[in-house]
């Protein structure tokens, strides 16, 4: 291998010409207390930061820039720490799925405007992980993925908890009345107990987990819970190896291929991974040039069984479990069969190097491939006239007796009034029914929040049911479970075939055959289509006004389409000097 000569770094347009302008960058770099030692011939490393005091998953990450820092002087590069936006899931509205792209953007535009060489990104919580690498793999230069971790297992009363899922479980509990404010209270202050992300195998542990089976983090990155000093010293190592990796010429093109793609998919439905995997998965690898649809997802996930046994799909275990257990490398020896292992990663070492000596410390938590949690993988992707481009469901996670299912529709066109649907005791419906928020997708949330979670009615509960068909073109969170069909593309708001529903209309769900339709005849649904009337625009200005014109469906990824990597190049470089 070729390694680069100070001459080749990029950050030496900046520094080392002798003249006026390279003269400004010095002095100004000799303003914050650095010297030429401290830039001359090293490699410049970005420490890309999503901490805030509102980002209570990424709340160590400020300290773990410092260790990130160290790895960087130890090498013999030069750290600098770039904040970009946080991805607050618990705080951001309406949804940050609203900025996901802002980010990528963000992240991508820093890299490039200042003279960095290679950058060490961090990020762990939902939107931060595809959005970091959505922007650095745009931008080309040589990254490491940092995971923020997950937090340590919830605890109340002698039981573990789950972030997120037993939110939603003991919600309903709470709502049937079966249990009391106390013990409400009780779970509210043990269920998150760290620093760091949804320790189920929510949305945050699936994009790490996807961003190491991608070669994107170092070898068993993904699982350290948060507040373990190996995260410490993971991020340690993370700066070292980066500044190898400049010299090295290790550009994201070289590990973001077509074979590590599907190694990435494999993984996501072998974890049991959250539905909104399909629409990052689909984003981040067309940034790479890598076509990737929801048929190929779908066709990957009916040949891999779920062997990741961790809430929500999974009954036992959290992400810790998994920890100790062995982590990714181990469910990634598990699963060898199914991956090519000859892919090149982060590290500069093949998949196969990387897991050889991995070991599955406990086969319940990872289970083996003939002892699988659910036959097929996390996800399937249905299609039918109600979904022409396609949605999603978790089958695993879901009762099996919906799984073929058809039944009349409950419509709601907003979420209030969605709310005043499921909070009304004496509301007339049976779990046959299937209940429809729409107008809740990328335009119509907007940003698609995580509404197709839909909470089960007040008058279900009260009959002791706790699940229904809920259908929707929002979102759901990783942490959610249920028969919960998602993602519904066209989306209503531009008219999809979702807007032309009605109350009464039968609905028909059939998971093993992929299928969803609407059973209403052809020239109904005419009518019903000439008579639709498009909304009015969310937005009128800003951000949102640019959001709504650019953003792409659920099933291209809800990415802008200028971002895409077949709009053209990006501006290049010795141009802008």
């Amino acid at each position: 291998m070729t390694r680069k000569k100070p001459a080749d770094l990029r950050s030496a347009r900046w520094f080392a010409p002798d003249d006026l302008r390279s003269m400004g960058h010095r002095s100004r770099a000799m303003q914050m207390g650095l010297d030429r030692a401290d830039w001359d011939g090293k490699p410049v490393i970005a420490v890309i930061n999503t901490w805030s005091d509102l980002s209570p998953c990424h709340h160590h990450l400020r300290d773990r820039a410092e260790q990130v820092k160290r790895g960087v002087w130890q090498a013999g590069g030069m750290p600098v720490e770039m904040p970009v936006h946080s991805f607050s899931e618990q705080f951001l509205k309406p949804t940050s799925m609203l900025y996901r792209n802002m980010g990528a953007l963000e992240a991508e535009e820093t890299l490039r405007a200042h003279p960095i060489d290679g950058a060490v990104l961090l990020g762990g919580c939902d939107k931060s992980t595809p959005a970091l690498v959505m922007g650095a793999v745009s931008m080309g230069l040589p990254f490491i993925f940092l995971p923020a971790g997950a937090m340590l297992r919830g605890n109340y009363a002698g039981e573990k908890l789950g972030s997120g899922t037993d939110v939603w479980k003991y919600w309903d509990e709470r709502r049937a009345g079966t249990i009391s404010k106390e013990q409400w209270d009780g779970v509210q202050g043990g269920i998150a107990r760290s620093y760091g992300t949804c320790m189920t195998m929510g949305t945050a542990s699936t994009m790490m987990s996807i961003a190491e089976a991608w070669g994107l983090t170092l070898p068993g990155a993904s699982a350290i819970p948060a507040p373990d000093a190996g995260h410490k010293r993971m991020a340690a190592a993370c700066g070292r190896r980066i500044v190898e990796m400049v010299w090295e010429d290790l550009t994201p093109g070289k590990v973001m291929t077509r074979a590590s793609t599907r190694n990435a998919v494999t993984v996501a439905m072998a974890t049991g991974c959250s539905t909104n995997a399909i629409i990052h998965l689909i984003a981040m690898a067309r940034r790479a040039g890598i076509p990737l649809t929801l048929d190929d997802l779908d066709a990957i996930g009916r040949t891999t069984p779920v062997i990741a046994n961790i809430r929500p799909s999974g009954k036992d275990y959290l992400m810790e479990d998994f920890f100790y257990a062995g982590g990714l490398p181990a469910l990634m020896k598990e699963l060898s069969d199914k991956l090519d292992l000859g892919v090149l990663t982060v590290s500069g070492r093949t998949l196969g190097e990387n897991i050889a000596s991995a070991v599955n410390y406990n086969p319940d938590v990872i289970r083996t491939l003939d002892n699988p949690v659910y036959h097929e993988g996390s996800l399937a992707v249905l299609k039918g006239n109600l979904a022409p481009d396609g949605a999603v469901i978790k089958p695993a996670a879901m009762d099996p007796r919906f799984q073929v299912h058809a039944g009349p529709a409950i419509v709601a066109d907003s979420y209030p009034e969605l709310k005043t649907i499921i909070t009304d005791p004496d509301y007339p419906m049976t779990p046959d029914h299937v209940l429809i928020l729409r107008n809740a997708g990328p335009q119509g949330g907007p940003g698609m929040p995580e509404w197709g979670m839909i909470p089960m009615p007040q008058a279900l509960l009260n009959q002791g049911h706790r699940d229904m068909v809920r259908l929707s073109d929002a979102r759901m969170s990783g942490t959610s479970y249920g028969a919960c069909v998602l993602h519904v593309a066209p989306e209503a708001f531009v008219g999809g075939p979702l807007a032309l529903v009605e109350t009464g209309d039968i609905i028909e769900l059939d998971v093993p055959n992929r299928s969803l339709n609407l059973r209403v005849p052809e020239a109904e649904l005419a009518r019903r289509r000439a008579a639709w009337t498009p909304p009015a625009p969310r937005y009128a200005r800003g951000y949102g006004w640019m959001f709504s014109r650019h953003i792409e469906q659920a099933d291209k990824g809800c990415d802008f389409d200028f971002l895409g990597s077949e709009f053209g190049a990006p501006v290049r470089e010795p141009d802008i000097f």
